[in-house]
């Protein structure tokens, strides 16, 4: 039986989606997020790439560590930003729909996600795969309860209430190389 497929966000999930949008509804912070993924760097060195003054970087950087976005290292007066990647990816977790299920105990996964999405699975070295979710064709995994899980999903059995959290791994970009090929 499926609950509330159209459950609310808690007061938390809604503060913490206005401030990952509000962080990154700037041209200015964009820019400091995509210098941010080069090298880690001092917010004198970030205003002046910017073109603007320390106050007016801390200030965009104040918004980007209030969504998560960012990490500050402070050694001694010297304070030190990085990207902080994890947060990044999972940032956009909270606009994923959320779906209560009752079932039997000892359901397994692959029959719970047929009974809320359509699934379509393929058979790879005798094992059912997920290679699409709802029309989404790509490469699936899924955290069980907070934990990534090795499991294939008809063997993750159920005898006890959990949360599962159902991924496409989506190819995001970690590193651009320009490859520039000298004549000898």
């Amino acid at each position: 039986m499926i609950e509330n497929t159209n459950e609310k966000m808690k007061g938390d999930e809604i503060s913490k989606f206005l401030k990952l949008f509000y962080a990154l509804d700037s041209v200015t912070r964009l820019n400091i997020l995509q210098s941010l993924f080069e090298n880690e760097k001092h917010i004198s060195e970030i205003a002046r790439e910017q073109s603007i003054s320390v106050p007016v970087a801390a200030k965009h950087v104040n918004i980007l560590e209030d969504a998560d976005l960012v990490k500050r290292n402070i050694y001694g007066k010297t304070h030190v930003l990085q990207l902080n990647n994890k947060d990044i990816a999972r940032s956009l977790d909270i606009l994923a729909p959320i779906k209560t299920v009752e079932v039997k105990k000892g359901a397994n996964l692959l029959d719970i996600l047929k009974d809320v999405a359509i699934i379509e699975t393929k058979k790879l070295r005798g094992k059912d795969h997920v290679i699409s979710t709802n029309g989404d064709e790509g490469f699936f995994i899924y955290e069980l309860d907070g934990q990534f899980c090795d499991q294939t999903v008809q063997n993750c059995i159920f005898r006890k209430d959990a949360t599962v959290v159902w991924k496409k791994l989506e190819p995001v970009a970690k590193l651009r190389l320009k490859i520039k090929v000298r004549d000898e």
